[in-house]
């Protein structure tokens, strides 16, 4: 009998694969801008992983809930965290960078600040330029780790951010845990607030409790000029949205001007 020649059957890469593949992340920045009296000024940008084209994960909420169920938070946190830094080292003019990572990360990974850490420098970037915003779906599995990872943060220099303020697992338990520098206010609770006297109460609520812990408020998903409005009689002074800019790739972002100090066109009521 013939020796049977053995058969190479081709693997095709998982998308867990296909997302730790170097350069397979693309990376948009939305800027976050200050409002008052002045014209709105920047005050930092969000940096925004969008995941390998072509595939599902190419959407956000596709490739973190995927993410999510293989328990790959932490590997796919350190390759989003280094497309977002490689990418805005690259910015004629670095503000603040906002990183999201998930709390479990920061619970299971005791190197992950390090990992933070190194990829500024290597990207020339201040570490005090740098916001971890926690973002979370659970609550971390390591509460000592979690703890440590924050207070290895901070004394680095990097400010903390807690998303989704409001709704899920960002509650008052995770403001106790992450005593956070920046509170982002939810989508949902800006949504319409000038017409509804519940989201104006509980807007001035957290904007109340946000001044009295010596934080800031980001009202997040402002889309329109009664938003603003809304937000703005809150007292909160720190928008993100599509009334002044969508995510944008890091080119589009410099043709803005925002970068050296060009203020959005924003029509107010």
């Amino acid at each position: 009998m013939r020796n049977a020649k053995a058969r190479t059957v081709p693997t095709d890469p998982t998308l867990l694969d296909q997302i730790l593949e170097p350069g397979r992340l693309s990376v948009a920045f939305q800027p976050i801008f200050e409002v008052g009296a002045r014209e709105p000024q920047l005050f930092g940008l969000e940096c925004l992983i969008r995941g390998p084209a072509g595939t599902n994960g190419a959407r956000p909420a596709v490739l973190f809930e995927y993410v999510r169920r293989k328990r790959a938070e932490a590997v796919t946190d350190r390759a989003c965290v280094a497309a977002a830094l490689a990418e805005a080292g690259k910015l004629k003019v670095v503000p603040r960078l906002s990183l999201n990572v998930h709390a479990s990360t920061l619970g299971r990974d005791p190197e992950f600040p390090a990992f933070v850490l190194e990829n500024a420098r290597k990207a020339s970037i201040p570490v005090e330029r740098l916001v971890v915003e926690i973002v979370e779906h659970s609550p971390p599995l390591d509460g000592p780790g979690f703890r440590r990872s924050l207070a290895e943060l901070r004394e680095a220099g990097v400010a903390i951010a807690l998303d989704d303020v409001g709704l899920g697992q960002s509650n008052y338990k995770m403001i106790l845990d992450v005593r956070p520098d920046i509170y982002k206010l939810d989508r949902y609770l800006v949504a319409g607030a000038l017409n509804d006297p519940y989201r104006q109460i509980i807007l001035d609520s957290l904007a109340r409790m946000v001044r009295r812990l010596e934080a800031r408020a980001v009202a997040e998903g402002v889309e329109d000029s009664q938003e603003l409005v809304a937000v703005e009689s809150a007292g909160i002074d720190l928008v993100q949205g599509f009334i002044f800019a969508r995510p944008l790739p890091r080119t589009e972002l410099e043709e803005t001007g925002f970068l050296t100090g060009r203020a959005p066109d924003v029509g107010r009521l």
